[in-house]
Formats: structure tokens, C-alpha cells, sequence
């Protein structure tokens, strides 16, 4: 089978889309051979996504088994009602790392419309592919999902056979030129929006706030989004890295370094990322910028409004609270002051309600979260869309794990947004 009969093959299961209220999913397994994931995700016809974490598990998707969407104030309690109704009765036949799961992610601003470039991305938006690839330390696995036994079936003998002509090693290049470039901000807004927050922490009406700027790339050609993650992933391994591709729009991507929340069970991990210096280019130099940040009083008070927030966030929903202590948190040309946060929940709770409970975080949005969500709504001059927001995946069970869509950019035809 060549690529574009394989392609037309792929794409035709798009066609059996299933809505929340559908019947239930079915899927099946198969264990694999390495396979390349930048060659398993290469489509820019269907929907796709890529999951990487820093523990080292990584998951590819194609194309929609079901999808989930939800706009305004109530998106989290609709999202989380359309999950319920999506896996209720979900039947599974693999190992635990192998389930399907939903991924896809959360505007920062509920009132989002899905404009250019945001096309194809709403408010509240995740899928259950249809085929997922999934790489943990152990093993590589094959789960295909469908609204029956004889499709899941069909659906994974099409894509062993698939994957066995895909090569092993993607080719790699240098990406297109860039042509030019320019900011979403002025100069002039860019002052007069830190002026306004300026005024407003004077007030006291806010402690904090974090407010952001885009720039726009306009390329020679269209960007290679999973070549561009590979380079990241040599670059940035300790980093989550993260792919979400629209058919009817364009890709979001990104190496965020920020947990949100990870779920299992009853037990949450999450943790405050606040307070940066460049590395240094020798150890003595590296070792100095870090012992600036821990004896620094401004650095350390921004990285305990953050840590602070963050257990004032999760003390209601849980049962048992700890706050480790603080580290280092060293990437390839930045460190940061980093406390990780665990606890054990109170009741059965779904990740979802861990999102909604910490979205924004006061290191991408402010303190308090709620002024300082306003402030950047009225002040900023370009839509954040899924910047800065939530990004991730959760299962039947409601567990699951998100990070914080940072370091990131949309890309469309021959223009990313940065």
C-alpha cells in the first residue's frame, strides 16, 4: 500500500465519528515493534496528537473515536458529563498503559471563540483517537477504539499492517526561512497594559499578575511540526512535549516545563514553577545563579505567591496535603525555583476538577487567580487562546495528566504563532 492510498484509507475513518452519547467504546491491543512516532503522527488531513512526559511515556493519536467539547463558564462540569457518557462502559483488552484515553486541552479564557489563528480550537476540547500508539520504558503498543468489537478489530490488523511500512526513523531537516516577523503587541499597548496592572497592584487589588506577548513567523514553507518536537526532545528531555493537530484548523504544539496535575487514583502530583535564571556557562557560574534565587527575597517571595496559591487551590479538595522542598529545577538554557505539591483527595474526583481548581496557576496567570484573570482579559491585546492553559489527557477512571501550555505555538499553513 503506498502513502496516499494509506492516507485515503486513514482518513475514511474519520467517517465514523461518535458524539459523548453514542455507545459505548470498545477497544483492542496489540504489543509492537519500535515504531518511529514522528512518522506515526506526520498527517496534517485528521486530527492528531502527541504526548510526551519527562518520565518517558509518549503516545501518539489519529483520527476521532469521540469527541468532547464544551464552551463558557460550565465547560469543566459539561466536559466532565460528556467523559462519563463516552467511557461508560468502555471495554478494553490491553495493559493499563495501553487504554484509550481522551487528550486535547482548555482555552486560558473561558469566553473564547475559535478565531484565526484558533481556528478548530474551542474552549474545551478533547478526542479519543482512534488509534493510539503508546511507548512506555517496558513495552510499545497498538490500541485501536471503535463503537464495536468487528471495527476495533478491523481498525488494528489495517494499522499493524500500516505501521510495519512506516520507516523506523524519520528523516530529518533544517525547517523553512523565516521571512519576516512581528509582534501582536505594540510598544505603546505593551506599556500601557503594565501601567494599568501597575495601578491596580497599587490598589491592592492584585499581588501579581503575568502578562504575555505573541509574536507571529511568517516561513518559507510549512513548518514540520513533529520534526520540530524531535528537536525539542533532544534539546529539552525533561520537558513535557505535546502535539495537537485540527483538521479543520491548525496544530498547537509545544515543550512546556510545567506540571499541572498528575492523578491516580486518589493521589495528585503537582507543583510551583516560579523564579528563573539563565544557566551558567561554568558549573561555579550555574551553581551562583541558583544560590541567587534561594537567597534572593524577591525571587522567592514570587516563588511562594505561587507555591501559596496553589495549596489554597487544592486544600478543599483534599484529604492530606504536603509541600516538599524546594529544589533546582535545571533545563538547557534556563533554571527555575521549583516545590513539588502532593496530595491525597477527599472522595472521588475526576483530573478535570483538579484543572479547574488550579487554572490559572499564578505563574501564567496572577494573584489573586481570579483579579488577575481579569486584568489580563482587559488588557491584553491578543487572544491567549489555548496559550498558557491546559493541556493534556485523562481515562475512564478519571485520572489522567496536564501540563501547562508554555514554551509553545500555533502553527497554520506558512505562519506560526509563537
Amino acid at each position: 500500500m503506498d502513502r496516499t492510498s494509506g492516507e485515503r484509507r486513514l482518513a475514511s475513518d474519520s467517517d465514523s465519528l461518535l458524539s459523548a452519547d453514542a455507545t459505548p467504546l470498545v477497544s483492542a491491543s496489540r504489543k509492537l515493534e519500535d515504531v518511529s512516532f514522528g512518522a506515526v503522527v506526520d498527517a496534517d488531513d485528521e486530527s492528531r496528537v502527541l504526548w510526551s512526559t519527562p518520565a518517558g511515556l509518549e503516545i501518539v493519536g489519529r483520527g476521532i473515536a469521540a469527541r468532547l467539547t464544551a464552551d463558557g463558564t460550565e465547560r469543566f462540569d459539561r466536559l466532565r458529563a460528556r467523559a462519563n457518557r463516552a467511557f461508560d462502559g468502555l471495554e478494553h483488552d490491553g495493559p493499563r498503559v495501553a487504554r484509550p484515553r481522551a487528550f486535547g486541552g482548555l482555552s486560558f479564557h473561558d469566553g473564547h471563540e475559535p478565531t484565526p489563528p484558533w481556528t478548530g480550537f474551542r474552549a474545551g476540547e478533547f478526542v479519543v483517537p482512534q488509534i493510539l500508539v503508546v511507548r512506555s520504558d517496558a513495552d510499545t503498543w497498538l490500541t485501536a477504539v471503535a463503537s464495536d468489537h468487528e471495527t476495533a478489530a478491523d481498525r488494528l490488523e489495517r494499522w499493524t499492517d500500516r505501521l510495519r511500512e512506516l520507516p523506523s526513523m524519520r528523516p530529518s531537516g533544517d525547517g523553512p526561512g523565516v521571512e519576516s516577523t512581528r509582534r501582536t503587541t505594540s510598544r505603546v499597548d505593551w506599556t500601557a497594559q503594565v501601567e494599568t496592572a501597575l495601578e491596580r497592584i497599587e490598589r491592592g487589588e492584585l499581588t501579581k499578575v503575568v502578562l504575555a506577548q505573541a509574536l507571529s513567523v511568517d516561513l518559507e514553507g510549512p513548518v514540520d511540526v513533529p520534526e520540530t518536537l524531535e528537536r525539542l526532545r533532544r534539546r529539552y528531555p525533561n520537558c513535557y512535549r505535546f502535539l495537537v493537530g485540527r483538521e479543520d484548523g491548525g496544530t498547537f504544539f509545544g515543550a512546556p516545563p510545567e506540571r499541572l496535575v498528575a492523578k491516580r487514583g486518589d493521589r495528585v502530583e503537582t507543583e510551583a514553577l516560579a523564579g528563573s535564571m539563565p544557566r551558567g556557562e561554568t558549573p561555579e557560574a550555574d551553581r551562583a545563579y541558583a544560590d541567587e534565587m534561594r537567597d534572593s527575597e524577591k525571587f522567592q517571595r514570587e516563588h511562594g505567591l505561587v507555591a501559596d496559591a496553589i495549596r489554597e487551590q487544592l486544600e478543599p479538595l483534599a484529604s492530606d496535603l504536603t509541600i516538599g522542598d524546594q529544589t533546582i529545577r535545571r533545563l538547557a538554557t534556563i533554571q527555575h525555583l521549583q516545590t513539588p505539591i502532593e496530595a491525597t483527595l477527599e472522595g472521588d474526583r475526576h483530573v478535570l476538577e483538579i484543572v479547574e481548581a488550579l487554572h490559572p496557576t499564578p505563574a501564567v496567570g496572577g494573584v489573586p487567580p481570579a483579579a488577575a484573570w481579569e486584568t489580563i482579559r482587559d488588557t491584553e491585546t491578543f487572544d491567549r487562546g489555548w496559550y498558557a492553559a491546559p493541556i493534556g489527557w485523562f481515562d475512564a477512571a478519571g485520572d489522567g495528566e496536564f501540563a501547562v501550555g508554555l514554551r509553545s505555538g500555533i502553527a497554520t499553513d506558512e505562519t506560526v504563532t509563537l
